[in-house]
């Protein structure tokens, strides 16, 4: 199974896959669903999308497709500082989530 995964880049190449395009399509994918996300955030995704440490080289790419699609998705461009001057609305990621006790009412 070791094995196996070790060759996944040859695998996919097989069927067509390259790793650049396969991440950039997976990054646009998620840039479509959760805009804004945290670098940190998208590279523990990437990581739990891409286990096989075959692929872990292509996490910046990731990360840099993810961003440009997020920003796109937000309608962002511009430079570096002109983003920073622009208000986006700015996602929270949740750090915690509180059980809620509910009552059944008959």
């Amino acid at each position: 199974m070791n094995n196996e995964r070790e060759q996944v880049p040859g695998i996919c190449q097989e069927v067509g896959l390259s790793c650049k395009r396969c991440t950039e399509d997976s990054a646009t994918s998620l840039a479509a669903v959760c805009k804004g996300l945290r670098t940190k955030a998208v590279t523990q995704l990437f990581h739990q999308i891409y286990p096989q440490p075959a692929c872990t080289p292509m996490s910046s790419h990731f990360a840099k497709s993810y961003r440009a699609a997020s920003e796109e998705a937000l309608g962002i461009s511009g430079s570096k500082e002109q983003l920073e001057n622009k208000k986006v609305g700015v996602r929270k990621e949740v750090t915690s989530i509180l059980p809620r006790t509910m009552a059944a009412v008959a």
